[in-house]
């Protein structure tokens, strides 16, 4: 093997850097501060050190010669086997949620499609138009016809519904204040110690959208802040949240066991918020799902915690990963996010609704702090229907 050493104003670029030029399973050993300069031109450098395999000995014969004792072993099977336990009656719970069903349509008999005409034929003029617009932008049927719905009239001459306004996005904010639930901006008051964690499948931007909140606490509302990560498995994610935690010059702690979390979070009590940055899990995968829940588990009392959805998964996943993630959690909030990498956003109407969970933020794109939103129905309309 060999040790490469990488400097730049920049840790986030070194680590980029080094998996760009050695892969993504590069290894990063450590990194050093290095303060420049005198005040006000007083800049951070960075040291980073990372292993690289060579070639005659490649990542897996790496790992192979990390071999570990029986006693190790059979101490692990025995974690296992108590967190399969402990989880057994939450897997049984959320097969009963999915047996349920997840309310998409119903394929009639003969698996014939109805004509759109057939499915709304209580409805004409613009509300029929409103009602193709949201199911082109990939709002379930039954969403939209329910939406719609909320903003229309009677025509006697037709005898059918339509809108009573001239507007679509005055018709759909109406339908979205009536039927979907929004938690509103964070106001936090100072003093009163709040414990927040983001939870939700791998890649959906949980680290960059906490920061982005972390950065509103911090320099518009002057609270005191202070972040935890138990992401002790994605190779760099440590390093990037304490990356954004220097430049925020708030406190920064890596966990990875419910002992030392709830007694972190106890010794923090002075701040006013504490932010927890989750480990990607797939929400297939009950086993990592209820290790999660058993860290977080101590703290649950005083912690709300926000469910971060990508804007580009189908409707069907998403409904199976909110019903699945809260099963093992308590989802307080939907925070949704890559907007911008999807022209069918659905599933910002579809979700809330079938679920029943206020939703709270949008990112708009990757930047810190700016690129997000807070939902308001007027907003979430103005996705929908392509004005923002």
């Amino acid at each position: 093997m060999e040790i490469i050493k990488y400097e730049g104003y920049s840790l986030e670029d070194l680590i980029a850097q080094a998996k760009r030029e050695h892969g993504k399973n590069v290894r990063i050993i450590s990194y050093e501060v290095i303060d420049e300069g005198i005040p006000p031109f007083k800049r951070k450098r960075y040291s980073l050190l990372v292993q690289v395999a060579t070639p005659e000995e490649g990542f897996f014969e790496l790992l192979a010669k990390e071999e570990r004792s029986e006693e190790i072993d059979r101490f692990l099977e025995r974690i296992e086997e108590m967190i399969d336990k402990k989880i057994a009656p939450l897997k049984d719970a959320l097969t009963q949620r999915c047996e349920v069903g997840l309310g998409e349509a119903v394929v009639p008999p003969g698996g014939e499609e109805i004509p759109f005409e057939e499915q709304f034929k209580e409805f004409t003029g613009d509300a029929l138009d409103l009602i193709r617009l949201l199911i082109k932008k990939d709002v379930d049927p039954k969403v939209a016809k329910e939406l719609v719905k909320e903003s229309c009239g009677f025509d006697i001459d037709a005898n059918k519904f339509d809108l009573n306004t001239s507007f679509f996005r005055e018709a759909l904010t109406n339908g979205i204040e009536k039927k979907i639930k929004f938690k509103g901006p964070l106001k936090l008051q100072k003093g009163a110690f709040r414990v927040i964690a983001f939870v939700g499948p791998t890649g959906v931007g949980k680290t960059t959208n906490l920061f982005k909140i972390a950065s509103e606490l911090v320099l518009n509302q002057k609270l005191r802040i202070a972040t935890i990560s138990i992401d002790t498995f994605k190779v760099g994610a440590i390093q990037q949240a304490r990356s954004f935690s220097n430049i925020l010059n708030i406190p920064f702690f890596a966990i990875s066991d419910s002992k030392n979390l709830k007694k972190t979070i106890q010794n923090l009590q002075g701040y006013d918020v504490v932010l927890i940055d989750t480990v990607g899990r797939s929400h297939y995968d009950y086993w990592r799902l209820g290790e999660m829940k058993e860290i977080l588990g101590g703290s649950s009392d005083f912690m709300d915690v926000i469910l971060v959805i990508s804007c580009n998964y189908k409707n069907s996943e998403a409904i199976e990963i909110v019903n699945r993630y809260r099963t093992f959690f308590p989802i307080d909030s939907i925070f949704f996010t890559k907007i911008d990498e999807t022209h069918k956003p659905g599933i910002l109407l579809n979700l809330p609704i079938k679920t029943d969970i206020p939703v709270s933020f949008i990112s708009i794109g990757q930047k810190v702090p700016e690129d997000i939103r807070v939902l308001n129905p007027e907003r979430m309309a103005k996705y929908i229907l392509g004005e923002i």
